[in-house]
């Protein structure tokens, strides 16, 4: 086994500082970048604090579920923990299988019967 050294050409380091900081740039356009500029590192939920190396458990939600609508101030983002993001994502889910009308449909009719509208009759006829 060799020991040897490769020469790289001059230059090769700075095409790779270069090539990682258009990367770094990259992914600062995305939207997990940018929500954690805009927001601190705290679930909107629960609020625990994110920092180090628990910081990738710390997830960018959408709030309207729409992935592709990421405005620049952030306003349909908010950060939640994988728990609560999950959490979220399933009352979402339980909400659409059960019919709750989020799509601007028509309310459902409310309940007609009334189990205690004789109440107050009953108890003062004890008198």
């Amino acid at each position: 086994m060799s020991t040897k050294k490769t020469q790289e050409s001059p230059g090769a380091e700075d095409r790779v500082v270069a090539m990682a900081r258009r990367e770094r740039d990259q992914r600062e356009q995305g939207y997990r970048a940018q929500a954690f500029k805009l927001y601190p590192r705290i679930c909107a939920r629960c609020g625990r604090e994110f920092s180090g190396k628990n910081l990738r458990e710390l997830t960018v939600h959408h709030k309207d579920h729409n992935h592709d609508n990421n405005p620049p101030d952030g306003s349909n983002w908010e950060l939640l923990c994988l728990y609560c993001h999950d959490n979220e994502h399933a009352r979402y889910q339980a909400a659409d299988s059960y019919g709750s009308g989020t799509s601007g449909e028509e309310p459902a009719p409310s309940a007609s019967h009334t189990p205690f509208a004789n109440l107050d009759t009953l108890l003062n006829h004890k008198k």
